[in-house]
């Protein structure tokens, strides 16, 4: 019989980089990365995808509108746009030309990830593709991205995103062996392009709460840096304030107000991402997963686990196993 598989304590494989241990935990994939080829005078309508979606621009020019953003945004070569997936939109060779719908994607992506418009031609070439996220990646994301996020020929990001596009819609195309495992570790890469051209040209501070915003936030840094640290400590609003060197008061107020829940709340999620990390990928046992979370007993972290994810640990283990998809609760 195999011996059973364990890990590290939760939450000290990137100890330091805030933002990497929270991507530590979540599950992303990449659907449907397709290349467009068009020519001559063309527009073609999308619906909105309903997940994350980046746009890389290989030869010509495009135009990008999004529904509700005021200006059809202007892509060139080596340029891209991050696009959150709540909107339609449109991409055209030019900002006034008569709009038709796109085709619907083909029920077997691998079958289709090509598509052309207007004349015969490659005056045009994109590639896009759809980052399916997990909860805890899209906690990071909620209320920090734009309508539209461009990132410029010139950005550390943009070339790095052209080529992990490019090596997505290779792997879905080909019959290669381990493509599905490439895909699995493309997206990621591709979800961390997303974050740092966020946090570098999206002026996050003008946005709503959300947990970037907190990650990203040096005052609140060395708090979160005990929290990720030592998750199993039980941390109160005191120690916490005193690490950031703010009063009780105003930490707590800039925590909330930064990553819109209150810095204990924070705290236990925290704790219910890391139990299901490693309910998923370990066959650590329950006493050790509790222990390591600061749970007196079993009891009373299968109560915790089941407040926060309607599941007990047993059965999100089971589950997760059976479904390799099965997505992250709470």
């Amino acid at each position: 019989m195999a011996a059973p598989r364990s890990s590290p304590a939760p939450g000290t494989a990137l100890r330091g980089d805030l933002v990497a241990e929270t991507l530590e935990l979540t599950a992303v994939r990449c659907t449907l990365p397709r290349r467009l080829t068009a020519a001559g005078d063309w527009a073609l309508a999308f619906p909105a995808p309903g997940r994350l979606s980046v746009h890389a621009v290989l030869r010509g020019t495009l135009w990008l509108t999004v529904d509700g953003v005021g200006r059809p945004v202007r892509l060139d070569a080596g340029e891209a746009a991050v696009l959150p997936g709540d909107r339609p939109y449109t991409l055209a060779s030019g900002p006034e030309v008569a709009v038709a719908a796109a085709p619907p994607p083909p029920a077997d992506a691998a079958a289709g990830p090509f598509l052309h418009a207007g004349a015969e031609g490659r005056d045009t070439v994109t590639l896009d593709g759809r980052l399916e996220l997990d909860p805890a990646a899209e906690e990071l994301l909620t209320g920090a991205l734009p309508p539209v996020l461009r990132l410029g020929a010139t950005t550390a990001e943009a070339p790095a995103v052209r080529w992990l596009l490019a090596q997505s819609l290779g792997e879905l195309s080909s019959d290669r062996p381990g493509a599905s495992f490439a895909l699995g570790h493309l997206a990621p890469l591709l979800l961390v392009q997303v974050l740092r051209a966020l946090l570098a040209h999206g002026g996050a501070e003008a946005h709503p709460a959300g947990l970037l915003r907190a990650l990203a936030d040096e005052r609140l840094a060395p708090a979160l840096r005990l929290m990720h640290g030592d998750p199993a400590r039980p941390w109160t609003l005191t120690e916490l304030a005193r690490a950031a060197a703010m009063s009780r008061t105003s930490f707590a107020q800039r925590f909330k107000d930064l990553a819109g829940v209150p810095p204990l709340a924070y705290l236990r999620r925290r704790r219910m991402r890391l139990a299901q990390h490693t309910l998923r990928r370990t066959d650590t046992p329950l006493s050790a997963i509790a222990a390591s979370l600061g749970y007196g007993s079993d009891s009373a972290f299968s109560t915790a686990f089941k407040r926060a994810t309607g599941l007990s640990p047993r059965h999100y283990r089971e589950a997760a196993r059976a479904t390799p998809d099965f997505p992250v609760q709470g």
